[in-house]
């Protein structure tokens, strides 16, 4: 049996509404068929009050055995360090975190607030948010760089936003049976199985991507998403290898990728877009675009690029 403390600090609930809704395995099974106790849960927990305070003390001391802190959120620092802007059970959430941390046998990070600040890290930062081990791009975080659990691992992160409900419960379950030892971790401590190919495998709109609507298009593929800001190409996610509920993912049901595995997220880039600034058309580098095409003839082609079959190539306009 493996003892689960689930805590969440900045954060919006999204990555534990999509945690209850794993399908392999699901929570249930987490429970039944792997061993899972989750001591408590700030949805689905029953104790509240001083029972919480009770046993987060309790762990500390030693009373309880925690197998693996789960932290949803970003942690929160502010102000001037304090954490008093995240109090829970009596005290700043980050006081809690760094003495649980201690006596953890692994510390999961889900979703970007807690793997490396999400939004609310975003400039100004006024909650002075920050990841458990990473800031953005930069290691180091809250527990600092060289944090490593009682199990010899850093913070496991699994971002996304949220993050993909059966990314949660399987590494749970590598933990809980014994074989967290087996996954290995990329520079941004994402389990590989889940953080080695790009959201663009898989794509339903890939075949258009890689056709090029011109033969001197350059790196510039056919897909009219990447136009407007998909960020599949250079994300690093299973999202159409492991569908969402079964059945879809964000480029399947034509939406660009907005990049959300990536410690970069919320991107803030006029070239590649972002959360806040999507590429609307596109002016912002001309010169990509093909000698002597216009960019009404180019959105033409490249629409009817999307409705060839995948192993119909278009003619050269050319010849």
């Amino acid at each position: 049996m493996a003892n689960v403390l689930w805590l969440q600090g900045g954060a919006c609930s999204g990555n534990t509404m999509s945690f209850l809704n794993a399908e392999e395995p699901t929570v249930v099974e987490l429970i039944t068929d792997f061993g899972l106790n989750i001591l408590w849960h700030p949805t689905t927990g029953l104790q509240i009050g001083e029972q919480v305070q009770d046993l987060l003390k309790d762990i500390i001391n030693g009373k309880v055995q925690m197998d693996i802190l789960v932290y949803e959120g970003s942690l929160i620092q502010g102000p001037n360090g304090t954490g008093s802007m995240n109090y829970f059970a009596d005290r700043p959430m980050k006081d809690w975190i760094k003495e649980l941390s201690e006596v953890a046998g692994y510390v999961v990070a889900v979703g970007d607030c807690a793997t490396w600040g999400g939004i609310p890290a975003v400039a100004p930062n006024p909650s002075e948010s920050t990841g458990l081990q990473f800031h953005r791009k930069n290691k180091g975080g809250f527990l600092g760089s060289d944090y490593v659990s009682k199990g010899g691992l850093p913070v496991i992160n699994i971002p996304g936003c949220p993050a993909h409900p059966d990314w949660i419960t399987q590494i749970l379950v590598a933990i809980a049976v014994g074989r967290i030892g087996d996954v290995q971790i990329d520079k941004y401590h994402r389990p590989k199985t889940f953080f080695t190919n790009f959201v663009q495998d898989g794509c339903t709109n890939v075949t258009n991507f890689a056709q090029k609507v011109d033969g001197n298009f350059g790196k510039r593929g056919g897909c009219l998403f990447y136009e407007v800001g998909c960020r599949g190409p250079m994300t690093r996610a299973s999202c159409n290898n492991i569908l969402w509920n079964r059945q879809s993912s964000k480029t399947r049901s034509n939406h660009p990728c907005l990049g959300c595995t990536e410690p970069g997220f919320p991107h803030n880039d006029l070239k590649k877009g972002s959360v806040f600034k999507t590429m609307k058309y596109l002016g912002v580098l001309p010169k990509e675009i093909p000698t002597g095409r216009t960019k009404l003839a180019y959105y033409i082609e490249a629409g009817f690029q999307k409705v060839l079959p995948k192993n119909q190539k278009i003619m050269e306009t050319s010849k």
